[in-house]
């Protein structure tokens, strides 16, 4: 998440007022509840990963071994068998 400054954002009434209770301070302002984005759905990261995982599915049916894969990935064997099971979900 980026900083923006308050000054560019908020109405000049609404900046003074917030200075009042948190002038100079960081502030945190969550989202509206219906407004939530999927992790990873911003920055790429959800895509990454569903590629990176169906990539590993075709090479674990292809004859590769967990154990190789887990080498290829950084990943530990057992985080391998899991996506290659999560395959049916």
């Amino acid at each position: 998440m980026q900083y923006q400054n308050a000054e560019s954002v908020l109405p000049r009434r609404l900046l003074r007022a917030v200075q009042a209770y948190a002038g100079g301070g960081l502030l945190y302002i969550p989202a509206l509840s219906g407004a939530k984005s999927k992790w990873g759905s911003r920055n790429g990261a959800r895509a990454h990963y569903i590629e990176r995982n169906a990539e590993i599915r075709a090479r674990h049916r292809n004859g590769e071994s967990y154990r190789s894969l887990a080498e290829s990935y950084g990943l530990s064997e057992d985080s391998i068998r899991k996506i290659v099971r999560s395959q049916n979900k």
